[in-house]
Formats: structure tokens, C-alpha cells, sequence
């Protein structure tokens, strides 16, 4: 059995610690009350700064506990970010591709495009940015069920609508494409929002780990897939590589 991690013990020593003060600590009283060295300390508060849990005083230098660390709004990102961080990428991906690219985040319950980027060819088209689509039947959405607890916890216990033919309703196959999506790191959706349409998608993670949104594109079913039904390995690689790019950004993968 894996013994404990004592730098966790230490940094939940030092929130509990900065949570029993009214007044913000220095360095030495943080010190002092835990029995750790100054490097240790600092180390500790430079990692929780980071991740938003600490704050520090611009000009006394002293350290308190974030005001409200952990409710759901302040551990999303704001969307307004997440598409001025990653739309270089996006259109990148689109001109690349030539399909329709979009950013996704779960929000208010629901499946929110951030950021829509249109084909390179001529037909007509509309911009869903601020229009909201089912988890269920997209690839995007299907990212977000496999990574984020509260989307699936959104989808309730109601039977899935059937929004094409091959739109998956049964949960045990849901359950089960979206364990396969964990492991491959990317989701499809073929047939499942439109019957003449394909979808690709992949996470977009931040410096935690943890998945914030995702970037997938979509377009008409033969260029998706290929004459056997299946996503094209090359539109695979550039989603996810785009991914990764826009996952780094936002420091996935960098030490700190």
C-alpha cells in the first residue's frame, strides 16, 4: 500500500493554518507554526498561489487563504479566456483541415460552443458561437461527458433523445464510447447530430490536468471519414495535436 505524500500533508497543514488566522502570516510565522524550513515554505506558497488557493499581500509580502478557493465559479475558466487563449489555434486548425472548427466548455448545464470557425469553401454558413448542442450527439460534448462529473451528472436519468440515426440513447454504449475516449485522448461523433455529417474532437486541459473545454472540427461525412466509416487518421492527429498546443498554453505539461 502507498504510504502517505508528505508534500500534500504539508500544504494542507499551511491552508488549515492560514484558514485559523484573521490576519495574513509571513513567511517566518508560516515557519514557525509548521516546523518547516524557509525554502519548503516558499515552495509551498508559490505552488498554491499558483493554483489559486493562497493569495499574497502586494505590499506587506504576507500570505491568506484565497477568499472562496473552491466554489464552482472559481474553478472554471472564464470562457472569454479560454477563446482569446486558443482561436489562433482554432483558425489555425480550420485552415488546415478546411472544416468548420469549434471550441466547447460545459456551462449552465450545457454543451456551449466559445467559438465557431467557419469551412474555407464557399456555402452558406452560421456561426454557432453562444448556441448550445447535446452533449450526447457531438464530439465535443462527448470529450466533456468523459472528463467532466458534471456533465455527465447533467444528463440526468431521462432516456437520450435520438437526434440522428446513429445518435447513441442507450447509457450502458454511452458509458462505454466514453471510456474509449478516456483512452484515446480524442472522440468522433459520426451520423450522431446529422446524418450527412462527422465530428472529431479532443480535450484542451489546463495546468492541473484537469479538462477545461474542448476543440474538435466537423464536416460533411466523406471528409471525416474514410470509405470504410471511420475518422481519418490525419484529422485525428491534427485535432489532437491542436489540442495539445492550446493545452500547453494554458500550461498543461510546463513545471512551474
Amino acid at each position: 500500500m502507498p504510504g502517505l505524500v508528505q508534500s500534500v500533508e504539508r500544504a494542507a497543514a499551511l491552508l488549515r493554518l492560514l484558514a485559523a488566522e484573521r490576519e495574513p502570516l509571513g513567511l517566518n510565522q508560516i515557519c514557525g507554526a509548521l516546523g518547516i524550513a524557509k525554502a519548503t515554505a516558499h515552495g509551498l506558497l508559490k505552488t498554491l498561489i499558483h493554483v489559486g488557493f493562497v493569495e499574497q499581500h502586494p505590499e506587506s509580502g504576507k500570505y491568506r487563504l484565497a477568499p472562496d478557493p473552491l466554489t464552482p465559479e472559481s474553478v472554471l475558466w472564464d470562457v472569454n479566456e479560454i477563446r482569446s487563449r486558443s482561436m489562433n489555434w482554432a483558425d489555425a486548425l480550420a485552415a488546415r483541415t478546411g472544416q468548420t472548427t469549434r471550441l466547447a466548455a460545459f456551462r449552465g448545464g450545457h454543451l456551449l460552443i466559445v467559438h465557431h470557425v467557419f469551412r474555407t469553401d464557399s456555402a452558406p454558413q452560421t456561426s454557432t458561437t453562444g448556441a448550445t448542442l447535446p452533449l450526447h450527439a457531438t464530439a465535443l460534448g462527448k470529450v466533456l461527458l468523459a472528463h467532466d462529473v458534471r456533465a455527465s451528472r447533467s444528463l440526468g436519468v431521462k432516456p437520450l433523445p435520438a437526434i440522428a440515426f446513429r445518435t447513441i440513447t442507450d447509457r450502458t454504449a454511452l458509458a462505454r464510447e466514453l471510456a474509449q475516449v478516456r483512452d484515446l485522448g480524442w472522440a468522433a461523433a459520426i451520423q450522431e447530430l446529422a446524418p450527412d455529417a462527422a465530428a472529431i474532437a479532443a480535450p484542451m486541459r489546463d495546468e492541473g490536468g484537469a479538462v477545461i473545454a474542448a476543440i474538435g472540427i466537423e464536416g460533411p461525412l466523406d471528409d471525416i471519414c474514410t470509405n470504410r466509416g471511420a475518422p481519418r487518421p490525419e484529422l485525428i492527429e491534427q485535432v489532437t495535436r491542436a489540442a495539445h498546443s492550446i493545452s500547453h498554453d494554458f500550461g498543461h505539461g510546463r513545471s512551474l
